[in-house]
């Protein structure tokens, strides 16, 4: 796996030591509030469990036939062959009915002693799953080429994150833990794992997880104040009443607010770590340039970045609402009271809240990283330790 093998801080060796030290007073007191805050927060009770069916239900998949949309009746209008070989009927809702096609596979309710002969099967859904896991092996094989063991390293490092979300987050949401601390011991875990995985152990890494911990920090309580100030409740979505009456312990609007923080954690991550990076490169091109230098040309970089990621944000954000986006562009309401009512604000207070944080880790990131890089100038400096070459191991 790809590692630092040596630092990549160019620096003279008591100015490594000295932001060593420096590193060391920050992140094994915050690692240390991660676990303690891991450990009181660890949700210890049983997860409700959400039944889909009654008892006596299958859920058979059934592969399309032949599809007779003129039909008046609408139990046959689409056969298909089960996985035995025998044929049925399929109840296919109309909304649904255009997108099935010959050869499709579906997957139906067989309602048991609950239907009748003449019911037949209930459409439920597409079966999605082969084209999703070859999207899937296809993306992590790109990464693997491109990135080589970088790339490696950082799906192992989104697996430990999901497997932090699954284990933890969830089930402390569920049990009603307060959502802030949450979310902050969450996103600090997964920081800690992904960047040390995926970069190294190094300064230039420690300064971007520094920069990504602060922007936490600030993401966090801005999402507080701002699920208060504007009344965001959480249950203007769409699975809410869904979730209170299998999970009454949560609470939506602490859902809410960590889902705030989670949104943000991707972007912050990626800003951080160029930030230093940036910095980093800069300083090898121009050694004997000072602190405040190195800060306004890291800068220069970092207002492209806020421009072009904000950017990333909003459309995120757009792209997934988008029916309700639809919704509000055909409504008679006017424009600020559509962005100011219910789920819609929602998803603006999301989207700001996670610009906002990471506008504001940007210029901490690099007035870290120039701090860091700044360096006895008389100081022998290898291009490993400018980082500019990584130790592999084959």
């Amino acid at each position: 796996m790809s590692a630092h093998l040596h630092d990549v801080t160019p620096a003279s060796p008591q100015v490594r030591r000295h932001a060593r030290r420096v590193f060391a007073a920050i992140l094994v007191p915050a690692l240390l509030a991660t676990l303690v805050g891991a450990w009181v927060l660890w949700p210890t009770g049983e997860r409700p469990v959400l039944e889909t069916a009654p008892p006596g239900m299958t859920f058979p998949t059934v592969t399309v036939a032949e599809v007779f949309p003129d039909r008046e009746d609408p139990l046959r209008q689409v056969r298909g062959t089960m996985a035995d070989g025998s044929s049925a009927w399929v109840q296919v809702p109309p909304e649904y009915l255009s997108e099935v096609h010959p050869g499709d596979r579906i997957i139906t309710a067989d309602l048991g002693s609950m239907g009748t002969p003449e019911t037949g099967l209930i459409f439920t859904d597409f079966v999605r799953g082969p084209p999703l896991a070859l999207l899937a092996a296809v993306f992590a094989v790109l990464v693997v080429a491109v990135a080589r063991w970088r790339g490696f390293a950082a799906l192992i490092g989104l697996g430990i994150s999901m497997a932090v979300i699954g284990a933890f987050m969830l089930p402390a949401l569920l049990e009603g833990k307060p959502a802030l601390p949450v979310a902050l011991v969450t996103s600090s875990a997964i920081m800690f794992v992904v960047l040390y995985l995926a970069h190294g152990f190094s300064l230039r890494t420690s300064t971007a997880l520094v920069g990504t911990l602060l922007g936490l920090l600030a993401t966090g309580f801005l999402a507080t104040w701002a699920s208060g100030a504007a009344h965001l409740t959480g249950l203007s979505g769409e699975f809410a009443l869904d979730l209170l009456s299998y999970a009454p312990q949560a609470r939506m609007s602490a859902v809410l607010l960590c889902g705030m923080v989670i949104a943000g954690l991707g972007v912050l991550n990626d800003v951080t770590i160029t930030q230093a990076s940036a910095v980093w490169e800069l300083y090898g091109s121009s050694p004997d340039a000072g602190w405040r230098e190195l800060f306004g040309r890291g800068m220069r970089i970092g207002r492209d970045h806020i421009a072009s990621t904000v950017y990333t944000i909003v459309f995120a954000y757009v792209g997934a609402t988008l029916p309700l986006v639809l919704l509000v562009s055909i409504s008679d309401r006017a424009m600020l009271d559509a962005l100011t009512s219910g789920e819609l604000a929602e998803e603006v207070a999301r989207t700001l809240v996670g610009s906002i944080g990471l506008v504001l880790a940007i210029p901490l990131t690099t007035a870290i990283a120039a701090w860091v890089v700044r360096a006895n100038r008389a100081a022998p400096v290898t291009q490993q330790e400018r980082g500019l070459v990584d130790v592999a191991v084959p």
